[in-house]
């Protein structure tokens, strides 16, 4: 089955396009709007404007040259969006990493980018030397957002770094489809992937899906739990909040239900977020915490959900406390951000919705032919922010880039009324007596038990060597339940075949640093085992 929606009221860039100077201009008439609000103070459009033309020239002076790349290893703050910016302005292309990871991983990031400079945070900076010393590559220049120590003499403060440069007045010529920027892919299996994007890219996104699908606004203020060195929380968090000229909210350090919760209520800069983008984990613990705010102490007016299919129950309890639906949709690095999804006006819960306008989707089972209705397949895409390749990977860039198709690796059903429902990963779907189960639906079911707080369900071989569901629980604080009472709190609500065979009550489940599951730690814990 494939779906294909229009996208053809949508202006395309013109060839020569560079994606910083398309912001700035979107908002060369609003200078003293706040663009930015972080901890220690709120950026407006116009001083954005002249820090990132003067990243630009400095990181030109610096000696880095047009398609080179600079690592961005920095936590979310008003300095973020200038580095990222900047380089982008000045044709050099940023690579935005993950600030939760190790120095080898930082290591083998230096040495596959080939990266020219460090945009650091501060507090990243011990991480980042000993990741130098790890690698064999050598990095001239390492600018250090806010210190927390003396610098050495190799390594240059932000602001200093700044200071010294006239702002640059012309960005680079660069095309539509030259190289803009990459993002890493999570790396659940083997070394991440350095996902390779054009500066058309994230425009596409902003109309094809920041206004399209969630129409916000300039009024807006924007506050995303997932990261800007995600897919998906560089379209919250600063391509869909600067391209209708909206305010950002941005947040360092972890997000916790406190830490939301605080900037919810205006704790951070004075101002509340209409707009949040989250996650089921993240919800999840929201509605569990005994600090969750009243309906009428938030501004909020829109709520977005991606990273892991919403269990339906999730988005109903959240509806009946605040009033405000959990827009849910699913995206991916390679696609940059969120293709198929729910609207704010319509909401199926259960359902990931429908394709964005602008992208075609269709679902393709094991003999490589579309599937019918009601029936799983593999899920692939076809639109215009799909990356260009994975850096120096061909043959998995061959794998996941088929032609005018991405290939998702999720598997899902095409539902009657167009919607589509989550089956799960390709490679996590079960199949019991013969009969495909999805660890979600399981998962799904089980987190509806008033006692149980997470979920995630593999496969385990019984002792005939067939395969049967085995659930990992973790139960909320306080909460008690057994067994028993799972199985049979999940036996009246699914198929006799789908119950968990197994059960096993966990203090917490791994988890990948955007909040997803990852099932396949669970089988390695289980394999280890036999």
């Amino acid at each position: 089955m494939t779906t294909s929606t229009d996208a053809s009221a949508v202006a395309a860039p013109g060839d020569r396009f560079n994606f910083a100077e398309h912001l700035l201009q979107v908002n060369s008439e609003r200078p003293d709007k706040a663009a930015f609000v972080d901890d220690l103070g709120t950026l407006s459009y116009q001083q954005l404007d002249e820090r990132i033309r003067r990243m630009a020239a400095a990181l030109r002076d610096a000696g880095v040259k047009r398609e080179e790349r600079v690592l961005l290893l920095m936590q979310d703050c008003n300095d973020w969006p200038v580095g990222f910016l900047g380089a982008m302005h000045a044709g050099i292309v940023p690579v935005a990493v993950n600030t939760l990871l190790t120095a080898d991983d930082y290591a083998y990031m230096l040495e596959h980018s080939r990266a020219q400079a460090v945009l650091v945070s501060g507090a990243l900076l011990p991480t980042l030397s000993l990741a130098l010393t790890k690698s064999d590559h050598e990095v001239h220049t390492v600018v250090v957002s806010r210190p927390v120590a003396p610098l050495h003499a190799t390594q240059t403060d932000f602001e200093t770094f700044l200071a010294g440069q006239a702002p640059s007045t012309e960005a680079a010529a660069t095309l539509a489809d030259d190289p803009g920027f990459w993002l890493y892919s999570s790396g659940s299996t083997g070394r991440p992937k350095g996902t390779v994007h054009s500066h058309a890219n994230p425009y596409w996104t902003a109309e094809l899906y920041g206004k399209a699908v969630l129409r916000l606004r300039e009024s807006d203020v924007c506050f995303s739990a997932a990261k800007l060195f995600f897919a998906y929380g560089l379209g919250n968090g600063l391509t869909f909040p600067m391209s209708v000229g909206a305010t950002t909210l941005l947040m360092g350090e972890r997000p916790t239900p406190d830490a939301v919760f605080k900037r919810w209520l205006g704790g951070v800069g004075g101002v509340m977020p209409t707009v949040f983008y989250g996650a089921p984990t993240g919800f999840a613990g929201m509605l569990a915490n005994p600090a969750l705010p009243k309906r009428e102490a938030v501004s909020l007016r829109l709520v977005s959900s991606a990273g892991e299919a919403l269990p339906s129950d999730l988005g109903e309890r959240f509806k009946a406390h605040f009033g405000v639906d959990i827009v849910d949709g699913i995206g991916s690095t390679e696609m940059l951000h969120i293709y198929l999804s729910n609207r704010p006006e319509a909401v199926r819960y259960g359902t990931t919705g429908w394709p964005v306008p602008g992208y075609e989707i269709k679902l393709v089972g094991e003999d490589g032919q579309s599937v019918p209705d009601g029936e799983p397949g593999d899920l692939y895409i076809q639109g215009p922010s799909a990356a260009m390749m994975y850096w120096g990977n061909r043959v998995k860039s061959r794998e996941t880039f088929q032609g005018g198709w991405t290939k998702s690796g999720d598997k899902y059903v095409r539902n009657a009324d167009g919607t589509y429902t989550y089956s799960g990963r390709s490679d996590d779907m079960l199949k019991v007596s013969g009969i495909y189960v999805s660890p979600f639906e399981v998962e799904a079911t089980l987190v509806q038990h008033p006692a149980v707080l997470e979920a995630a369900v593999i496969g385990k071989e019984d002792a005939d060597g067939l395969t049967k569901t085995k659930a990992f629980v973790v139960l909320k604080p306080g909460q008690s339940t057994d067994e028993a009472a799972l199985k049979t709190f999940v036996k009246d609500r699914l198929a006799p075949h789908k119950y968990p065979r197994f059960i096993e009550f966990v203090t917490d489940l791994p988890k990948t640093a955007t909040g997803k599951i990852q099932r396949f730690r669970l089988r390695e814990q289980e394999a280890n085992k036999a």
